[in-house]
């Protein structure tokens, strides 16, 4: 089967949609580094649309820091690809073609500080996971640990880290052009855009003392919310795309329906269109984030450890079992919503009803295990700072409480068949000393679990309505079993 490119571009059957612009003839005005899944699914995609409402020369220099895999795949297809947009039974294709160029940072490191530095290049994205910002994960601040980091603070000719490559460019844009520039974080990391902007700035320091003042009023740092889900692109995709397409495609990706793009509205210079993509464009960030960790992330939390507690293997599983469903639905518009601010654009009752498609969406195949990991770090910010909102207001727990309760009981260690559970959290050394406590008094597990500050802080263990609420819910689910326990709750309506 041909590959996928512009010279068989018209080879490609009639029903997939194409780009509605001429992406041959797009130029560069964009630069993104880490050009994976999601990057393509997203990023890309939102230009795509862009490009097609508004035109201009918005096309994408893509950059891989690392791995030449992603250029493997795009150059022979001239940066054309296609999307798999995935609807449970459902899977739409649509080509992109907003990606104009691709180069890998060890073979080219000259020409990735030149286009950073080019007066076309207005706007700079960035999707390389919390990892690739050679910053220290619980402060932030710049990581002198990391040997690229390391190296590039010593020599930046040939930089191998992603702020030694904006350091580099930056300074080369400020001596040629001095265009200003907006960078775009679009990772999932605490203040993104003030902890880029901060690592930016710590590393210019210590290579031109010149440099920082000309960032501070050149170059914003706008902070994102970013969300959409993107499975892994198997074998079978590829073959199923083929037979779709007409044609092989080796940059295919896929992804859910929904996409969810907040952006602070600080740029320093013009930008994609990109609300025709979805985009919404704020003055603060940070309700959106909030709004998405505690009706997204913790009713997706909530799901997984009740439903591997149930022997549930994806959240799709879970979510067809009518009491799940039931129960998720409450716990998001009587004890969640009432608990959360609604940022103009992002009514609860809609965004509850999108939620609950995602969480059905088949296709997607969500392990409940995988969302399980690393609980004791998740749980404050998805579940416990609701819970804090709600004991304030005299609002329910039962549910929150439930969902916590399914916590504990998962890191202890067995499902309720007695199959052993593979838990991976970074306090898993405390969840094994008291794996004794496992069929014990409920309310002495509570006890032991209250005095884990790093997760339930200072204040709930004196709250004594949450610990005889968290108690009764860990000892129903004991005696119920997690299936047995959400049917109660939604009985109750509510329940406390």
């Amino acid at each position: 089967m041909p590959r996928l490119s512009t010279q068989t571009l018209e080879l490609v059957q009639p029903d997939v949609a194409r780009p509605a612009y001429d992406f041959q003839r797009t130029g560069i005005g964009h630069v993104h580094f880490g050009v994976g899944a999601f990057m393509r699914a997203f990023v890309a995609t939102c230009s795509d649309d862009a490009l097609a409402s508004k035109g201009g020369d918005w096309g994408i220099a893509g950059v891989s820091l690392r791995q030449k895999t992603v250029s493997d795949q795009l150059e022979p297809q001239d940066c054309l690809y296609s999307l798999a947009t995935l609807d449970n039974d459902s899977t739409a294709y649509r080509l992109i073609g907003a990606i104009r160029s691709i180069d890998v940072a060890p073979d080219h490191p000259q020409r990735i500080i030149e286009l950073l530095a080019a007066p076309s290049v207005h706007v700079v994205t960035i999707t390389v996971t919390e990892k690739g910002y050679g910053l220290a994960p619980d402060s932030g601040e710049l990581d002198r640990s990391n040997p690229d980091i390391e190296r590039d603070l010593q020599d930046l000719r040939e930089p191998r880290s992603l702020l030694g490559f904006l350091v580099a460019g930056l300074r080369l844009r400020r001596d040629t052009v001095g265009v200003p520039l907006t960078i775009v974080s679009c990772d999932n990391l605490p203040d993104n855009g003030k902890r880029l902007r901060n690592g930016v700035l710590t590393f210019a320091d210590e290579v031109d003392e010149n440099l920082r003042a000309w960032i501070e009023s050149s170059v914003s740092f706008p902070a994102t919310m970013v969300d959409r889900i993107t499975p892994a692109t198997t074998v079978q995709d590829l073959d199923a795309a083929e037979q779709f397409l007409g044609l092989r495609d080796e940059a295919l990706v896929k992804a859910e329906p929904f996409l969810q793009w907040v952006i602070e509205n600080d740029f320093k210079a013009a930008r994609p269109y990109w609300e025709a993509g979805g985009a919404l464009l704020v003055d603060d960030v940070r309700p959106y984030e909030v709004a998405k960790l505690q009706l997204l992330n913790g009713p997706h939390s909530a799901l997984a450890y009740l439903g591997y507690l149930a022997g549930h293997e994806f959240v799709s599983d879970v979510m067809q079992q009518p009491e799940f469903a039931n129960y998720i639905r409450l716990l998001m518009s009587r004890e969640i919503s009432p608990a959360t601010a609604e940022p103009a654009g992002m009514e609860h009752a809609r965004y509850i009803d999108a939620l609950l498609h995602r969480f059905e969406n088949a296709a997607l195949r969500h392990r409940t295990w995988q969302i399980a990991m690393d609980g004791s770090q998740k749980l404050p910010q998805r579940l416990l700072n609701t819970l804090r909102s709600q004991l304030k207001r005299g609002g329910p727990i039962a549910g929150l409480s439930l969902a916590v309760a399914a916590w504990m009981r998962y890191v202890l260690g067995n499902d309720e068949a007695g199959r052993p559970i593979d838990v991976q959290d970074p306090l898993l050394d405390d969840f094994v000393r008291m794996r004794s406590l496992a069929s014990g008094d409920a309310e002495d597990v509570v006890s032991q679990f209250i005095d884990l500050k790093q997760v339930f802080g200072t204040d709930l263990a004196k709250d004594g309505r949450f610990t005889s609420t968290l108690a009764g819910q860990y000892r129903l689910l004991v005696e119920k079993g997690a299936a047995g326990a959400v049917r109660d709750y939604v009985g109750s309506s509510g329940g406390l």
